[in-house]
This record gives structure tokens, C-alpha cells and sequence, in this order.
């Protein structure tokens, strides 16, 4: 049976660039950007034509920030997806790959900043985990000094996104994926964990503030609904624009009254 042909709309670099300035997205500004490549549409060029697209709307000046997380350099005993048998846990921990910001790969997040990790002229932060990638003339000043136990936290490009005045792009992506409600989490009370992963002298834990997308859509509901988001279409995807701060402040509010989790264990 033939493969149907792409439904579209077909997308461009220039199209792309296009509604992304309609949006209200400005040149010279510092942009973290959450992406879905499918929920755009056909896009002529892929991930590449999408980079190149965000690029263009920012400009010379601006500066394009995207998770790079990678979150399977951690403990396999709490690996779901999939798990792995118990038997190979110590052999895993032994064994796996230390990080590396120029060879390790993003897990999770998309095609679009996996593209924009590899990117000539890119920088990477130092978290092991949850890293981020810049590309831009500010790329040093938000990757720079990003703490190994602090994942989203204070001593993270979050921080620093926020001080800088910089916006969040959700391009097809929900609000579960909006790393900036994070930073939230470091502000208010909440339990601290274990995080394993392997360290330059072996495995190695280390004590961290909890983090937890759950809710995430609610909170971004009632955010969307009380503070000010710019909305439309880019390409085929739902896409928003709103700052950095914005959206910390009021998670800052929402989560200790939606969501406590100071008592957990």
C-alpha cells in the first residue's frame, strides 16, 4: 500500500521566519524555545530549515536557547521508559558514559534543539542532566556557570534567562514542557532527592531540589488565563510568547496553593 502523501501545510525557512515575526517574536531579543518539528507541518529542510527559520526571525543580535536535556545519564533503578532488568543496574552504573556537553546527545526533547546542540558556534551548559544549548551573541552569558547540583535552579541558564529579560516560545509545545515553571520550584518549599549519575570519578550522588512537571498543564491554563500570552499560528503548530519572569512569578504563586510538596518524602 502507497504512503499518502504529506497533508501540510508546507512549511518554509522564510515561512517559518515569517510567522514567527508575526507572532511577536523581535530582533536582537533572547528567546528559549520548547518545539514539537511535527506539529509544524511539512517542513522543507527538517530540523534544519526550522533552525534556520528561528534565526532568522531573531537576527545577528538575538539568541536562541533550547533544552538539551539529558535525562538517561541517571540511576536505571528509576527508569520507566522503558525500565530495565534489576540484574543490570550495578553493570549500567559502572559502566555508563560520563557527560560530555560536545558528544552527548539531548533525550526527550525534539529533533529542533538535538539540530541546534550540533550547531557551528554553539555552547552547551555543564549540568550533566539537564542541560541547556545557545546559539546567539549572549549564548556564553546564559550557558556559563550552570552548577552540577543545580539542575533548573538559581544556578542555572533559567536564572539567568530570567535576568536577561528573555521569552519563552512554546512552537507546538505544551505548557508541561516549560522548563520555566522549574525555577519556581527552587523558590518555594519543596523535598530534596538523591541523583545518580556517573560523575569523572565514577558514580557519584548528589542531594538536589525535587522537580515535577505534574500539573504543569493547569498551571499554564491559569497563567495563559490571567497574564498576558501571545498566541498564534506558526505553520500548522499552536504557538505562544511570553517572558521568562512572567512565567516564574506566577508559578511562584500558583504551586504552593495547587501543588504542595514540602511534606513529601
Amino acid at each position: 500500500m502507497p504512503t499518502p502523501p504529506p497533508t501540510g501545510p508546507l512549511v518554509t525557512r522564510d515561512t517559518l521566519a515569517s510567522d514567527l515575526r508575526t507572532l511577536g517574536v523581535e530582533p536582537g531579543e533572547i528567546l528559549l524555545a520548547h518545539s514539537s518539528l511535527s506539529a509544524l507541518g511539512w517542513v522543507c529542510g527538517g530540523a534544519v530549515a526550522a533552525v534556520q527559520g528561528l534565526l532568522d526571525a531573531l537576527g545577528p543580535d538575538g539568541t536562541l536557547v533550547v533544552p538539551t536535556q539529558s535525562g538517561d545519564l541517571s540511576d536505571p533503578s528509576h527508569w520507566g521508559n522503558p525500565p530495565v532488568p534489576r540484574a543490570w543496574w550495578d553493570t549500567i552504573r559502572a559502566t555508563m558514559p560520563g557527560y560530555d556537553p560536545l558528544v552527548t546527545p539531548s533525550r526527550g526533547v525534539g529533533v529542533i534543539p538535538e539540530t541546534v546542540r550540533t550547531w557551528p558556534g554553539a555552547l552547551r551548559s555543564a549540568h550533566p542532566q539537564t542541560s541547556f544549548a545557545a546559539l546567539g551573541p549572549r549564548a556564553a552569558e546564559v550557558t556559563e556557570g550552570h552548577a552540577p547540583d543545580c539542575r533548573l535552579g538559581e544556578r542555572s541558564p533559567l536564572a539567568r534567562l530570567e535576568a536577561l529579560g528573555a521569552r519563552v516560545l512554546l512552537l507546538g509545545a505544551g505548557y508541561d514542557t516549560c522548563t520555566s515553571f522549574h525555577l519556581a520550584e527552587y523558590r518555594i518549599p519543596a523535598p530534596r532527592v538523591g541523583s545518580g549519575r556517573p560523575g569523572p570519578e565514577g558514580w557519584e550522588v548528589v542531594s538536589e531540589v525535587s522537580i515535577d512537571a505534574d500539573r504543569f498543564d493547569e498551571l499554564g491554563h491559569d497563567f495563559e488565563r490571567d497574564r498576558p500570552v501571545v498566541r498564534a499560528k506558526v505553520g500548522a503548530a499552536d504557538a505562544r510568547l511570553f517572558p521568562v519572569a512572567d512565567a516564574v512569578a506566577y508559578a511562584e504563586r500558583w504551586l504552593p496553593l495547587h501543588r504542595s510538596r514540602a511534606e513529601e518524602v
